[in-house]
């Protein structure tokens, strides 16, 4: 059985569908926001890093941040399959020589992300539709670090997506979300939501039609990622 680090930062922000396609992994979690050590070295197959609402950059308030950015430059350098989402996507930006800071506007909500050309032949995004609605909550943008490949973007944020060498990918917006972790999101956010003048309810309304059409791709791209451990 293929073994997988996940980091989850926020108690309210879990894998999503990621849980189901790792079910066949043996699942080592790391919750940093209950204190687990972030390990030096990666002992698994693979690494996951999931969203959060601290910054990259605020690694001062949140040391583990700094534990994360090594663990990512060096799991990434030795090949090992990574994927990232969210902050995990910033992390590994920056931990590849990427920066990043604040974006001009929170993107919070339903908006369109179009692959670009690269993906066409990317191990995951391949066969991707031209443009698909997926859930965003962020305020950070990263750039693209030196050697990478960008693989989406959306009309609020021209990086959403990248993979550095063969096996390492950050995805800024959040494939992996459900009913659950959806939910759980909205209901912690109000401070964010205020600030980008997004509506919870009429989010919500959209997730019925959304989250199936969500749900079908990220199994997809993530079960994609399950095979190269």
């Amino acid at each position: 059985m293929k073994r997988v680090l996940l980091i989850q930062h926020e108690p309210f922000e879990g894998p999503g569908t990621l849980r189901d396609a790792l079910s066949g992994c043996d699942l080592r979690l790391v919750r940093t926001f209950a204190g687990d050590p972030v390990p030096t070295t990666l002992a698994e197959d693979g690494l996951v890093v999931l969203g959060g609402g601290m910054a990259v950059y605020e690694a001062d308030c949140h040391p583990h941040l700094e534990d994360e950015l090594r663990l990512l430059q060096a799991a990434s350098n030795a090949g090992r399959p990574v994927l990232c989402i969210c902050l995990g996507s910033q992390l590994l930006a920056a931990a590849l020589g990427g920066s990043v800071a604040k974006a001009p506007r929170k993107e919070i909500g339903w908006f369109d992300v179009s692959p670009l050309p690269a993906a066409r032949d990317d191990a995951l995004f391949a066969g991707s539709p031209a443009s698909f609605a997926a859930f965003h909550w962020h305020g950070d943008a990263f750039t693209l670090p030196g050697g990478a490949v960008p693989l989406a973007a959306s009309a609020m944020t021209p990086l959403q997506a990248f993979r550095m060498g063969p096996r390492a990918w950050g995805i800024q917006f959040h494939l992996e979300t459900d009913a659950q972790v959806l939910d759980a999101m909205l209901d912690s956010g109000a401070e964010d939501l205020r600030d980008a003048g997004a509506d919870a309810a009429a989010i919500r309304a959209s997730a019925a039609a959304e989250l199936p059409r969500l749900r079908d791709l990220a199994l997809r791209i993530f079960g994609r990622w399950v095979a190269l451990l």
